[in-house]
């Protein structure tokens, strides 16, 4: 069973959940400080051209199973257009102002 978005713990980690599912760019690209970096299976990606790709572009969706770390670590079953449904894991490095300065994802 999914946990809902509402109840995520983490409040920065909350909103970038919401505006994935919502396919909401500017509320995505508002939650990241600037020079913002991600890796995806351990490899660092440029974060635009990621995002754009693997979240906007191809309707990407998560929906959260469980969460740790204080809610900055999640594991996700992920979908998308492009490659279908898979557990993934993320986790997020907060900057004190509330915005996301990192997240790593990849396959759990």
């Amino acid at each position: 069973m999914s946990i809902q978005v509402t109840r995520l713990s983490d409040p920065a980690v909350r909103a970038f959940v919401a505006a994935v599912n919502a396919h909401d760019r500017s509320a995505f690209d508002a939650l990241l400080t600037p020079g913002a970096t991600m890796s995806d299976d351990g490899s660092d990606r440029d974060l635009g051209d990621w995002t754009d790709r693997e979240i906007f572009s191809s309707r990407g969706h998560m929906d959260v199973d469980s969460e740790s770390a204080g809610g900055r670590s999640l594991l996700v079953r992920y979908r998308n257009d492009t490659w279908g449904e898979m557990k993934t894991r993320w986790s997020f490095t907060v900057d004190e102002d509330g915005r996301i300065s990192r997240f790593e994802t990849g396959q759990a």
